[in-house]
C-alpha cells in the first residue's frame, strides 16, 4: 500500500477547512517552511491529518516529550488504521549516563534498562520506512540522536522468496550476522531457532512468529504464526527479514573499525598523563577485545564514528536519515520543541568533556552525539510548525502563518479581566466562590513554590477545598490530583507552571494569575496566552490578571487574546452557533499505588496479580510513567512476599 487513507467520522469545520486548504497550497507549491497558528481545542491534529492525506508524503511528527508523542501517536493511529504508524522514542525505561566529576574524583557509569517494547517499536519505524511510503513516525526529540547507517541496516537485510535456493547453515549464519540470538526454548523478537528443515524467527520489529520451512536447499514455505495460537495467520510468496538491532556491522568492516579505534589511542596516549593514560588504555583494549570475540562491548555507542567510517566532527546517523528526501516534517508545540532540539547537543558534549580529559572516553565518543541545530535544519525541507503561541524562530522562518482561530465546538477564548494587585487575594477568594457555586473549577498561579503552598493553606483556613502542584510531585501524583479536581474532590488548584500538558480541564471556570506583571518566564506574553487558553474549554469562564503596570506581556496577551475573542464570537453569530462546554469522561480510578505498607502479607498474590496486568496495560497504552511505576510497586510487594 503506497496510499493514505484517512478515517474519520466527521468532516472538517470551523477554521479547520480553510487552514488545510492553505497548508496544502503551501507544499504544493515547495514552501520550505509554514506555522499552523490553532487555538487550544481547534482540532490541530486532525488538520495536520487531512494534510498528509492530501499531500501523500511520508511524515514524521516530534513531540517534545514522550507524553505528548503517546497522545500524538494514538491520534494519527485512529485517523489512519490502515496505514503504518509509528512510534519512535527513547528506549530507556531509566537512563543515567556515564559521567564523571573531577571535583570529587567521582566516575559515575551507565545505568540504563531498555523497554523491550519501546525498542520494538523503534525498529518497527526504520523498517516501515525502508520498505513503504504510506508512514507516519511520531517521534520524540530522540529522534536526532544517533543510530545505526540506513545503508548497512538494509543491506544487512536480505529477501527470502518461494522458490528460491538457499543452504539451511548460510540462513542461519545470515541471520546471526544480523544480531539475532539463536534459542531453542523461547522465541522473543530478535530471536529464531531451528529444527531440521524449518527455521522459525521473530523479526525484531513483530509479535508473531516468521516460519521458513525448506525442502533441501529450496525455500518452499514461508508463513506468519500466531505466536500464542499457533495458527497460522498469513502465507507469503516473499518476505524481507531487517536486522534485530539498529546498530549491525559487516564482518569486514569490524575488523577495519578496530584497526582505527586502536590507531585513535595510539595517537591520544603521548598527550595524557601518566594515570589518564593508563586508564584510557586498559578501558579500550578490553573494548576492542569484547567486540573482536562477541561483536559487541558496553558503550559500543561512543565507538560509533569508527564502525560508520565516518571523519572527527562528522554528524551521526539518526531516525531522519531513513526517511525519503521528500518527507514533511511537523514540529508540534514547535514554541517547546525547537530550543530542546537546539539544546541537546551542547548538553552531550558538556558532558562528555570531563569524560575525554580524564581518560575514560577516546575523543571519538564526542560523534556519538545528537545533531547540532544546524545540521537539523538540513533535514527541515519541508515543515509545518505547529503551535498557539510560535516563536521567533517560527515568525522570521515561515513563509506563510496559517491561522486556526474558530473551533469546530464554537467554544471562544475566555474573557480576560486586569485588577490591581493590592487585594487580589480577597478578589480571588470572592472569584473562587462564585465559581464553585456555579459547579466549576478554579486554577491559581503563583510565582513561587513557597507561595503556592502558603496560598493553598489560606484557601483551606477559609472553608475552600485545594490542593497545590509544582515540580517536587511527580508524574504520577500529578496525573491523579487533576483526576481528582475534575471529580470535584477539591475545587481549587494552586501552583506555578500550569502550562505542562494534562492541564485541559473543562471543568475550570476561573483562572486567577497573580502578581502578572512581574516580567519573568512565567509571565511573558507567550505563557501568558498558554495560561488563558486553560479556561477556553468551558462556555462561561473567566481569567484575571492581577496587575499594577501594563507590561508589554499583558497587553500583548491581552490583545491576542480579544482578536481571537472577536473573530470567534463573529462567526457564531453569522452561524447561529451557540457555544457548549466540552463534556469530557473522566477515567476511572486506577489501583492505588502510594500505600501498600499496610497490605496483609496474605493478600498479596492477588493483588500482584491485578498489578501486573495494570502495568501490562499501561505498557500497551504508552503509558510508560505508569507502567514503571507499577513495577517498582510490583517489585516492593515481591520483597515483602519474600521477608
Amino acid at each position: 500500500m503506497t496510499e493514505f487513507q484517512l478515517v474519520s467520522g466527521f468532516e472538517p469545520r470551523g477554521s479547520q477547512p480553510a487552514a488545510i486548504a492553505r497548508l496544502v497550497e503551501g507544499l504544493e507549491q515547495d514552501e520550505r517552511y509554514q506555522t499552523l497558528l490553532g487555538v487550544t481545542g481547534s482540532g490541530k491534529t486532525y488538520t495536520v491529518a487531512n494534510v498528509i492525506d492530501a499531500v501523500r508524503r511520508p511524515t514524521l511528527v516530534i513531540a517534545h516529550n514522550k507524553t505528548l508523542a503517546a497522545q500524538l501517536y494514538n491520534e494519527f493511529r485512529e485517523f489512519f488504521p490502515r496505514n503504518r504508524v509509528e512510534y519512535f522514542v527513547s528506549y530507556y525505561d531509566y537512563y543515567q549516563p556515564e559521567s564523571y566529576i573531577p571535583k570529587k574524583d567521582q566516575y559515575i557509569e551507565k545505568d540504563a534498562q531498555i523497554n523491550p517494547k519501546i525498542e520494538q517499536m523503534r525498529l518497527s519505524a526504520t523498517a516501515s520506512l525502508l520498505s513503504r511510503r504510506d508512514v507516519i513516525v511520531v517521534a520524540s526529540v530522540s529522534c536526532i540522536y544517533g543510530l545505526g547507517n540506513p545503508e548497512i541496516y538494509r543491506d544487512m537485510g536480505f529477501e527470502l522468496k518461494v522458490g528460491d535456493r538457499i543452504r539451511r547453515n548460510d540462513l542461519l549464519s545470515r541471520l546471526v550476522d544480523m544480531q539475532f540470538e539463536r534459542n531453542e526454548m523461547e522465541l522473543m523478537p530478535g530471536r529464531f531457532r531451528a529444527k531440521g528443515d524449518t527455521i522459525d524467527l521473530i523479526p525484531g520489529y513483530m509479535n508473531d512468529i516468521i516460519r521458513i520451512e525448506l525442502f533441501g536447499d529450496e525455500i518452499e514455505r514461508i508463513v506468519e504464526i500466531e505466536k500464542h495460537s499457533g495458527r497460522v495467520s498469513e502465507s507469503f510468496g516473499y518476505f524481507f527479514i531487517y536486522p534485530a538491532r539498529h546498530y549491525v556491522i559487516p564482518e569486514e568492516e569490524k575488523a577495519r573499525a578496530v584497526d582505527s579505534i586502536r590507531a585513535e589511542l595510539e595517537e591520544v596516549l603521548p598527550g595524557l598523563g601518566m594515570l589518564e593514560a593508563h586508564r584510557l588504555k586498559q578501558r579500550t583494549l578490553y573494548d576492542v577485545e569484547m567486540i573482536e570475540e562477541t561483536g559487541s562491548c558496553k558503550g559500543i555507542e561512543n565507538y560509533s564514528r569508527h564502525f560508520d567510517g565516518r571523519r572527527p566532527g562528522e554528524q551521526p546517523y539518526c531516525l531522519l536519515d531513513y526517511f525519503p528526501d521528500d518527507f514533511l516534517m511537523v514540529i508540534d508545540e514547535s514554541h517547546q520543541t525547537l530550543p530542546q532540539v537546539r539544546g541537546m547537543y551542547r548538553g552531550d558534549y558538556s558532558r562528555k568533556k570531563a569524560l575525554v580529559e580524564y581518560g575514560f572516553r577516546l575523543p571519538s565518543a564526542f560523534d556519538n552525539r545528537p545533531l547540532m541545530f544546524d545540521e537539523f535544519e538540513r533535514y527541515m525541507r519541508r515543515v509545518i510548525f505547529v503551535s498557539a503561541t510560535p516563536a521567533e524562530y517560527e515568525a522570521t522562518h515561515a513563509a506563510r502563518t496559517v491561522e486556526q482561530i474558530i473551533r469546530p465546538t464554537g467554544l471562544v477564548d475566555p474573557e480576560v479581566l486586569i485588577r490591581p494587585i493590592e487585594g487580589q487575594t480577597d478578589d480571588v477568594m470572592a472569584e473562587i466562590r462564585a465559581t464553585i457555586a456555579r459547579g466549576n473549577r478554579c486554577l491559581v498561579t503563583t510565582l513561587t513554590k513557597k507561595l503556592a503552598e502558603e496560598f493553598s493553606d489560606y484557601l483551606a483556613e477559609q472553608g475552600i477545598k485545594t490542593r497545590y502542584l509544582h515540580s517536587e510531585i511527580d508524574t504520577i501524583e500529578r496525573t491523579e490530583i487533576i483526576r481528582q479536581l475534575r471529580l470535584g474532590t477539591f475545587d481549587v488548584l494552586v501552583g506555578i507552571n500550569l502550562l505542562r500538558e494534562g492541564l485541559d480541564i473543562p471543568e475550570v471556570g476561573f483562572i486567577g494569575i497573580l502578581d502578572a506583571d512581574k516580567e519573568g518566564f512565567l509571565r511573558d506574553a507567550r505563557s501568558l496566552i498558554q495560561i488563558i487558553g486553560r479556561a477556553a474549554r468551558n462556555a462561561s469562564s473567566r481569567v484575571v490578571l492581577y496587575a499594577d503596570v501594563m507590561t508589554d506581556s499583558i497587553t500583548k496577551a491581552v490583545a491576542e487574546t480579544e482578536r481571537r475573542r472577536a473573530l470567534q464570537m463573529a462567526f457564531n453569530e453569522k452561524h447561529g452557533i451557540i457555544p457548549k462546554t466540552i463534556v469530557k469522561p473522566v477515567r476511572e480510578k486506577e489501583v492505588e499505588l502510594t500505600d501498600i505498607r499496610h497490605v496483609p502479607k496474605s493478600h498479596i498474590p492477588d493483588l500482584l496479580i491485578e498489578l501486573e496486568a495494570d502495568m501490562q496495560t499501561a505498557a500497551d497504552d504508552l503509558d510508560f510513567e505508569r507502567a514503571i511505576t507499577l513495577r517498582d510497586t510490583i517489585k516492593k510487594l515481591s520483597a515483602r512476599m519474600a521477608q
